[in-house]
């Protein structure tokens, strides 16, 4: 419940942050919302108090938003989706290598791959600006 709760809370501040244009957003406005929250959550995911499950909770979560935010901004954002979605899937293969073999190398190598996938959703920010 506190979960949800926060997690409904960080979106609601991230909407209010992101709405300046007006209340008339198009859906993928609200999706990239949703991946800046979780990636955020994911940031700031203490593994050392709560264990790897918070974490791997958190990554199920920007899977799926990530997957919806591809989905709304396939059309109007292509390169900047491209890159997103590459990213993304550098994420996947870095967590299921660390899964296999969960040693300082690879739970580094995915640290990394969230980096750049941060770097990429915002690079789709940036692009959306004019939209949201």
């Amino acid at each position: 419940m506190k979960r949800m709760l926060a997690r409904i809370t960080a979106v609601a501040a991230a909407t209010l942050g992101l709405a300046g244009c007006g209340t008339d957003q198009p859906p993928v406005c609200d999706s990239l919302v949703a991946v800046q929250t979780t990636m955020h959550q994911i940031r700031y995911a203490s593994v050392s108090e709560n264990g790897l499950s918070l974490l791997k909770g958190h990554l199920q979560q920007l899977k799926i938003d990530v997957g919806v935010l591809l989905d709304d901004a396939a059309e109007q954002f292509a390169p900047e989706v491209d890159e997103v979605r590459a990213a993304a899937d550098q994420v996947s293969t870095s967590v299921a290598k660390a899964r296999e073999t969960p040693d300082p190398a690879h739970l580094s190598e995915v640290r990394t791959t969230l980096g750049a996938l941060r770097s990429s959703v915002t690079g789709l920010g940036e692009a959306m600006s004019g939209t949201c």
